[in-house]
């Protein structure tokens, strides 16, 4: 799949498609379907056990959309999955913050066969703050915050 590519805020290249590449609307709704059920099974997950066995468990969904897709192809649609993640979580009640976000993220792109890594970090000054997100070939797909140090890889 060939996309554009354009300059988003801080310099980083992000997933655009052309106006021939653009999902249908019926493509849209299953993507967005397909956001709300992983955020049911993400809560489920988190309530019944550890941030890395729910990682495990969303991981172990993977294998649905066929092979692996190449590495380029592979970052701009982690891209794209996690730019859609952010606008679909942001219309959902309850807590939709930054780790929910990654873990749904981590189960869309488990599904696909792409390859991430769930980052946790944590700042200490001047209060305790923590935060998380989603890396594919060392690059973030969801926003990584402020002066975070890396305290977890997943």
């Amino acid at each position: 799949m060939a996309f554009r590519q354009a300059e988003a805020s801080g310099g980083r290249p992000q997933a655009r498609r052309s106006s021939q590449e653009r999902l249908r609307t019926s493509q849209r709704a299953q993507l967005a379907g397909e956001i709300v059920v992983s955020l049911l099974f993400a809560r489920r997950a988190l309530r019944r056990g550890t941030l890395d066995a729910a990682v495990v468990k969303l991981r172990g969904v993977g294998g649905r959309f066929g092979s692996a897709p190449e590495r380029g192809e592979s970052l701009l649609e982690a891209r794209r999955l996690g730019a859609a993640v952010m606008r679909t979580l942001a219309l959902m009640p309850g807590d939709t913050r930054c780790l929910t976000q990654s873990l749904v993220l981590t189960r869309l792109l488990a599904r696909r066969r792409i390859s991430a890594t769930l980052v946790v970090g944590a700042r200490i000054a001047p209060d305790f703050v923590a935060h998380a997100w989603v890396e594919h070939a060392g690059e973030p797909l969801l926003p990584t915050g402020d002066a975070f140090g890396r305290l977890v890889e997943l």
